[in-house]
């Protein structure tokens, strides 16, 4: 960790704050494994989902403004994200039944998982705590086929994220179908 990591570390710590964080996570590093419930109680693990795309996003709470723009920009740009063969993955720190009715509120077409512990947002380094209250940051990870993590987002903005993330998974995609020169 950094000097000045630790420093600030040091200084939440005096406050009573803490911010909950992993190792820093880079491009092409392993993406942590995880087993979450989704909103009608089914497991998802991320190797499921080995030899496809995913958009892991975290977001900080059910059915908040920046969380429902960012989840209804995923919901209405669906068909283009599955056209590219993407998974969208929501996690927060909400319970199985909070994700229940923001799904269906809003017509979400993709699991919202439920990482009531912390542990799986703590492992993408995307957890913060301000003493007893836990929630996720606003961190969206692209995971490739072979369970590598190809693109991070911290502190995203939910409106254009969606659009966002097509343009860098088509350019993602399009680098790994260039044959290598020789």
């Amino acid at each position: 960790m950094s000097t000045f990591k630790r420093s600030v570390a040091g200084i939440l710590a005096l406050l009573g704050l803490q911010a909950a964080h992993a190792a820093d996570l880079a491009i092409n590093d392993p993406a942590p494994a995880f087993t979450l419930k989704d909103q009608a109680g089914q497991a998802h693990a991320l190797a499921d989902y080995r030899g496809h795309w995913v958009v892991l996003y975290f977001y900080p709470k059910d059915d908040t403004p920046g969380c429902t723009t960012e989840a209804c920009s995923f919901r209405d740009d669906i068909p283009q994200l599955r056209a590219l063969g993407v998974q969208i993955l929501g996690v927060s720190v909400d319970d199985t039944e909070s994700h229940a009715r923001f799904a269906d509120k809003y017509h979400l077409p993709f699991p919202l998982l439920a990482d009531s512990s912390g542990q799986v947002a703590s492992a993408y380094d995307s957890l913060w705590s301000l003493g007893p209250l836990r929630f996720a940051r606003r961190n969206t990870f692209i995971i490739d086929p072979q369970g590598r993590i190809a693109k991070i987002y911290r502190s995203v903005k939910p409106a254009g994220h969606s659009r966002e993330i097509q343009h860098d998974i088509q350019a993602l995609q399009k680098a790994v179908a260039k044959p290598a020169t020789p």
